[in-house]
């Protein structure tokens, strides 16, 4: 799989980020928007996944079936990842769950990291939910984390990216994978992704910018 797949040849995920982009969005219908795209996201990120086989038992007999084999670890990074994680389920419905909580410094615009529980990564397979990827800071920074208790592949699902993001993960964290389903132009002054989206966490749950 290629370091970076950006679903921009899909109408279907156009649609949901056209809904995103729009100022007129409601909390409510961002919400819906951003996990049936959070589904979209991870169907591309555990592409390539090794498979395990196994047989059920139809009404009529056994059939074969096909499940993912390894562990897949969904990590929001707080509090925006928050609103991919149910897409993440949509599709992936036995996927664990960890935390990390990053706060960016408005100032310097580094990440601190105030909050990090995961269950073991040993072998697994871990998506990193940053639906922003503007600097690459607080994402580069989940990755180190994640790398160091053994993932086997980390992989940061992002809505719309910038290419100075991209490349700083990249970078640091020369065996991550990025799915986005946008790169836009760049940051503003205030180092906002632009045009993006605003705000993802204050869309998402309501709250003032």
């Amino acid at each position: 799989m290629p370091a970076v797949t950006v679903l921009d040849d899909d109408p279907v995920a156009g649609v949901q980020l056209a809904a995103l982009r729009d100022v007129n969005t409601s909390p409510e219908h961002f919400r819906y928007h951003a996990q049936r795209l959070g589904s979209m996201l991870a169907l591309r990120a555990v592409q390539g996944i090794p498979a395990d086989g196994a047989t059920v038992q139809t009404p009529l007999g056994p059939a074969p079936t096909l499940a993912p084999g390894r562990t897949i670890v969904a990590v929001p990074v707080l509090r925006a990842g928050l609103g991919l994680l149910p897409g993440i389920h949509d599709v992936l419905p036995t996927a664990l769950v960890g935390m990390i909580g990053l706060e960016r410094d408005e100032q310097t615009l580094l990440a601190r990291r105030y909050y990090f529980k995961v269950p073991p990564l040993d072998g697994a397979w871990v998506l990193v939910l940053e639906p922003m990827l503007a600097t690459g800071g607080s994402a580069s920074d989940a990755v180190k984390a994640l790398d160091a208790e053994g993932a086997e592949q980390v992989i940061v699902l992002a809505v719309t990216a910038t290419q100075t993001g991209v490349d700083r993960i990249l970078d640091e964290n020369p065996r991550v994978r990025i799915v986005t389903a946008a790169i836009d132009e760049g940051l503003d002054d205030n180092g906002y992704i632009y045009p993006g989206l605003g705000d993802f966490g204050d869309r998402l749950f309501g709250t003032p910018p």
